[in-house]
C-alpha cells in the first residue's frame, strides 16, 4: 500500500479542517516546502496536496504554493482543489504535477472528467467526498443527492483508474478510516482506491493494508505525532511485498 502524507493549502499556509470545515482551519507547519522535504527524509515517494481555497472557490488559487513545493522536491505529487478546467489540468500537467483530482467537476462535468481521462488516463484521479453516503462538492459546502458508490460506478465507466475516498465524519477527527463504506466501495469498482480521513495510528495503517486498499492519505495523524510516517511507510511497503495494495 502507498501511504500518502498530505499537506492542504488555504490562504497560503499549511492547515488541517475538522470534518472539512473550513472555520476550523489551523496552521499545522510553517513552510510546505519543509514539510515536504521532511515527508521525502522519511521515505515518502509519493505525496497529496490540496488548494483549499480552490476547491471552495471553483479556481486556481494556491497553486504558486504548489509548484514552489513541485521545484523544491524530487517526490510524486497529487495536486486537487479549484480544478474545473483543462486549462487548469494542462497548467498543472506542465509545471510537472504527476497525478490532478478533479473533485466537483465529476458530480457537475462529467464529460470534462471524460476528456481529462481520454487526454491524460491514469494521470487523472477522481476524489469523492461523501456525507452519510451522499456525495458533497465545492469544498464540501454542497451536498449532492448522489450516492458515492453510484458516482464511483459512473466514474469506472469513464474509465478512471484512481478514486479517493473521504467520509467527511472522519476527516480531521483521528478516529479511524470508514472501513465499512472502503471495503463496500472497493467491493464495487475495479478502480484503485486511496483512503484519506481519519486515519489516526499504526492499526489504521494496517487495517487499510488489510483491506488491500491501494493508497492511505494522512493528514493530522502525522502533524500531531500520533503516526509516525517512516514506520508507516515501512508496515505499507511490507503489505505491498506480500501481494497487498500496488506500485507506483
Amino acid at each position: 500500500m502507498l501511504v500518502l502524507p498530505a499537506i492542504d493549502i488555504k490562504d497560503g499556509n499549511c492547515v488541517r479542517l475538522f470534518k472539512g470545515d473550513y472555520s476550523t482551519a489551523h496552521k499545522v507547519a510553517e513552510s510546505a516546502v519543509e514539510t515536504a522535504r521532511s515527508f521525502e527524509q522519511a521515505g515518502t515517494k509519493f505525496m497529496h496536496m490540496v488548494d483549499l481555497d480552490g476547491a471552495k472557490d471553483g479556481k486556481r488559487v494556491n497553486s504558486d504554493v504548489i509548484l514552489d513545493v513541485r521545484k523544491n522536491c524530487d517526490l510524486k505529487i497529487e495536486v486537487g482543489g479549484g480544478i474545473r478546467t483543462m486549462e487548469d489540468v494542462e497548467f498543472y500537467i506542465e509545471n510537472g504535477i504527476d497525478r490532478i483530482i478533479l473533485g466537483s467537476a465529476a458530480i457537475k462535468d462529467p464529460e470534462f472528467v471524460k476528456e481529462a481521462v481520454k487526454k491524460y488516463a491514469s494521470r487523472i484521479a477522481v476524489s469523492i467526498d461523501a456525507k452519510n453516503g451522499f456525495v458533497s462538492a465545492d469544498g464540501w459546502t454542497d451536498t449532492s443527492e448522489i450516492n458515492y458508490i453510484e458516482l464511483a460506478k459512473q466514474m469506472e465507466d469513464i474509465g478512471v483508474k484512481y478514486i479517493i475516498f473521504t467520509d467527511i465524519s472522519k476527516d480531521g477527527m483521528l478516529s479511524g478510516p470508514n472501513l465499512t463504506m472502503l471495503d463496500e466501495l472497493k467491493s464495487s469498482v475495479k478502480c484503485n482506491i486511496i483512503a484519506s480521513g481519519g486515519v489516526a495510528n499504526l492499526k489504521d495503517i494496517i487495517n487499510l493494508t488489510d483491506l488491500d486498499i491501494y493508497g492511505a492519505i494522512c493528514g493530522k495523524a502525522i502533524y500531531s505525532g500520533n503516526l509516525d510516517l517512516a514506520q508507516a511507510i515501512e508496515v505499507a511497503e511490507a503489505a505491498k511485498h506480500n501481494g497487498k495494495g500496488a506500485n507506483l
